[in-house]
């Protein structure tokens, strides 16, 4: 169903009042949303919400994010079909077409820091959910908690050992922790780079260099990710904890929150 391509997008506002945010979700819910969605070449795509609370949940079990992220608002993310280059094209046409009709994405007090294009690596379901991995993104969750991780050296032995551990060890024991439905593992393809469009100055990221791991929830995010961080301490204690820490730096740790339209805005 799905291709190697999925597409991630950080997103924060210059002016967090109320009516800014209103402003934005009713652009992206209503009108930018709904118009890739229709696209044959995109197979979902959806979007979640860092309220204050989860930013406060984020800071206390996994500290501060890196400087780049540390005003995050929300994340965006699509998933696309096979072929993945016929689908990005259209999916990047549409993206010129919305800002040719004044309808963005470049919009005033709106930043990216990460956009970009990552490759769908794993999908893990817990055990008390009956469906499958791909069917996962299209079930209803209440948010995700979303870990982002950077690697010196993608292809190193230490980043091998550290997949290693997340997929045999780590992964197995998130599982199973109530509340977690299950997750997805990404890594980065290459920042998204369109020609037609004045986006911002895009990073020099180089393939592989950043992970996401996100984990679909089905109760409260800011509980779940609490019970998460004290399992964790209880896991590292046991002898469970990562074999090579070193391999990655985390900028960007915190629970998020579906949005309900309206009511959330």
């Amino acid at each position: 169903m799905f291709s190697q391509r999925a597409f991630f997008s950080f997103v924060a506002l210059s002016d967090k009042s109320p009516a800014a945010h209103r402003t934005y979700n009713e652009w992206h819910q209503l009108d930018h949303r709904p118009e890739n969605l229709r696209l044959p070449g995109v197979a979902w795509g959806d979007r979640w919400s860092r309220t204050s609370e989860c930013a406060a949940t984020g800071r206390d079990v996994a500290g501060e994010p890196d400087a780049r992220f540390a005003d995050v608002d929300y994340m965006a993310m699509y998933w696309f079909r096979q072929p993945s280059d016929e689908s990005v094209a259209a999916w990047s046409k549409l993206g010129e077409n919305s800002f040719q009709w004044g309808r963005g994405p470049i919009l005033p007090g709106v930043a990216r820091p990460l956009l970009a294009f990552f490759t769908p690596v794993l999908g893990y379901v817990s055990p008390r959910v009956p469906v499958s991995a791909e069917t996962l993104p299209f079930r209803p969750n209440r948010g995700l908690h979303v870990t982002l991780t950077q690697l010196d050296e993608p292809h190193g032995a230490s980043a091998h050992e550290q997949f290693h551990w997340l997929d045999t060890v780590r992964m197995p024991d998130l599982l199973d922790v109530p509340g977690v439905a299950g997750a997805w593992t990404f890594s980065l393809l290459e920042p998204q780079r369109h020609a037609s469009l004045p986006l911002d100055a895009v990073p020099e990221y180089p393939r592989g260099s950043l992970r996401v791991t996100l984990l679909y929830l089905d109760d409260e995010p800011e509980t779940v990710t609490r019970e998460v961080a004290e399992r964790t301490v209880a896991w590292d204690a046991d002898g469970r904890g990562a074999p090579a820490p070193a391999a990655e730096r985390v900028l960007f740790c915190s629970p998020l929150r579906t949005i309900i339209p309206w009511q959330d805005w």
